[in-house]
């Protein structure tokens, strides 16, 4: 009899082979990394960088299939090692009745928060003078310019271990996103899912499609476990073919979201116009993230792609105008994003900005606020008062970190990364699990290259304005103790060089990975 196990990984393993060739490059890039220097990595950290192979295995994959899977995570491996624990990551073990087509959740990665051989905070916490002696001389590099925070916190305990002007709050640039994921899985919870619809009025032939405000929303195949344009028109074109109707007048409806769509920033390659219905982000090219033209009306564009899907169903539709369904609409056919857990953590790893400022509307939909950047500003910070996070001097004027106009303290960042490791909050896990990996994965993927130490071993949020750089996120030091970190530098006068910035403050982290600091 074959087991369960053996079944499951004779049915992954052609996929490990074929991510295996393509990871290999990576692995060797490492070991070439680590050999010349003579890096003696801490089994804790080995333990974590082990852990974060199986995602560069995944990486490979991302590479033959496309930027992202259905979760939100990367697919390597993760039916065998899901095979061998119990189920966890995105989906948090189907707890919203998950359709079996759905995407499955990841594995619980436990190794890149736990120490090999105990339980993580077994090993004793870094001294706060210890860290200083670190820390500061680092801090005080003018590269990072005149403006610099810090705090580092122990998640096992929540307890700060150093901080430098801790309450004082910056422009966070995009580590906001954090603020933003928490708010939203707080309001919203780790299994909600968008919607999004076609209705017929009824009496008439006039088909509409509802925006929910899903930012993922896919025209391409393959969808890759989206939510997709293709198939909400096959499902449109079925219903209307019971109904005898194969010529219809096609509206869109983005009625759900209230005042300007226009980020402050302007018209920009970084954010497309925030509409309650986009496909592909309104992305002008085959991009799934960073910079790109976008559609100067992403709902129009949306709607066109879809008038074209229903027509190569057999239904005629008219040229999409913009119009609201009724309450005496018909539902015919609708199609439901990922988890909200995947979507924040596509959010952090490639620091969409399209992603935070919907999940920003969802929360203000959610608490009652107008769905707009006033409402969102409102609706934000009472999410996280919720979670007794310290707001004093916060500002959110944004969910992306695009406006400047954001101001949050280092304390209140590592407040947020700890909460989201607090065994308590489970529904916080995709805040961490969605942090870029160091030389691996989203916007650090080509960082850290030069720190063997720190590849694998930090995870972070970037941050990146003209005149301001961030970073905030975790590491597992050479001890094995779990920290969160935020860095929040700036200088408005003058603007520092943004790639010294960067690689100051990738040293800054890599040194707390070395650090026992007693």
């Amino acid at each position: 009899m074959v087991v369960p196990e053996l079944r499951a990984w004779r049915a992954a393993r052609p996929h490990v082979v074929r991510v295996a060739r393509t990871v290999k490059p990576h692995v060797a890039r490492i070991t070439r990394a680590v050999r010349p220097r003579a890096v003696r990595l801490t089994t804790p950290q080995l333990t974590a960088v082990a852990a974060t192979v199986g995602l560069a295995l995944a990486a490979g994959s991302v590479t033959v299939a496309g930027p992202w899977d259905s979760t939100g995570q990367r697919t390597a491996e993760r039916d065998w090692a899901a095979s061998r624990a119990p189920e966890g990551g995105t989906d948090h073990a189907r707890t919203s009745g998950t359709r079996r087509t759905s995407p499955r959740p990841a594995p619980s990665a436990d190794s890149v928060l736990t120490a090999l051989g105990g339980p993580a905070g077994t090993a004793p916490a870094p001294a706060g003078k210890a860290l200083a002696d670190v820390l500061d001389p680092l801090l005080a590099n003018p590269v990072l310019g005149s403006v610099r925070t810090a705090v580092v916190v122990d998640v096992a305990t929540g307890k700060r271990l150093y901080g430098k002007d801790a309450d004082q709050v910056q422009t966070p640039a995009s580590t906001t996103k954090i603020a933003t994921a928490v708010a939203a899985l707080t309001a919203l919870g780790p299994d909600h899912r968008i919607r999004t619809r076609a209705v017929l009025e009824p009496d008439t032939k006039e088909v509409v499609l509802v925006g929910g405000g899903d930012p993922t929303l896919t025209a391409r195949k393959p969808a890759d476990g989206w939510a997709d344009l293709q198939t909400l028109a096959e499902r449109t074109a079925a219903a209307l073919k019971t109904r005898h109707l194969d010529h219809v007048t096609l509206s869109y409806d983005t009625s759900l979201y209230s005042g300007p769509g226009l980020h402050p920033i302007g018209v920009n390659e970084n954010i497309a116009k925030v509409t309650p219905l986009m496909a592909d982000e309104g992305r002008l090219d085959r991009s799934t993230s960073g910079p790109a033209g976008r559609a100067a009306d992403p709902a129009a564009d949306a709607a066109r792609k879809f008038a074209d899907l229903l027509r190569a169903q057999g239904v005629t539709a008219t040229a999409p105008g913009p119009s609201k369904a009724t309450s005496r609409s018909q539902a015919l056919a609708s199609v439901s994003s990922p988890p909200l857990s995947a979507l924040v953590e596509r959010m952090l790893t490639n620091s969409d900005n399209d992603i935070a400022e919907a999940l920003a509307r969802q929360v203000a939909l959610a608490a009652g606020e107008e769905p707009s950047f006033d409402g969102d500003a409102k609706a934000i910070p009472a999410e996280l008062k919720k979670l007794g996070l310290p707001l004093t001097g916060a500002q959110f004027a944004d969910g992306s970190g695009l406006n400047r106009a954001d101001k949050v303290s280092a304390d209140l960042l590592t407040a947020l990364l700890a909460k989201a490791g607090d065994p308590a909050h489970p529904e916080l896990r995709a805040v961490l699990t969605g942090l870029p990996v160091a030389g691996f994965t989203g916007t650090l993927s080509t960082r850290y290259t030069d720190s063997p130490t720190a590849t694998g071993v930090v995870r972070a949020k970037t941050g990146t304005l003209t005149g301001v750089n961030t970073l905030a996120g975790t590491v597992v030091d050479k001890d094995g103790r779990l920290l969160a970190f935020a860095f929040l530098t700036s200088d408005a006068a003058n603007p520092p060089n943004a790639l010294e910035a960067r690689a100051a403050l990738d040293h800054t982290a890599t040194a707390l990975v070395a650090c026992g600091c007693r």
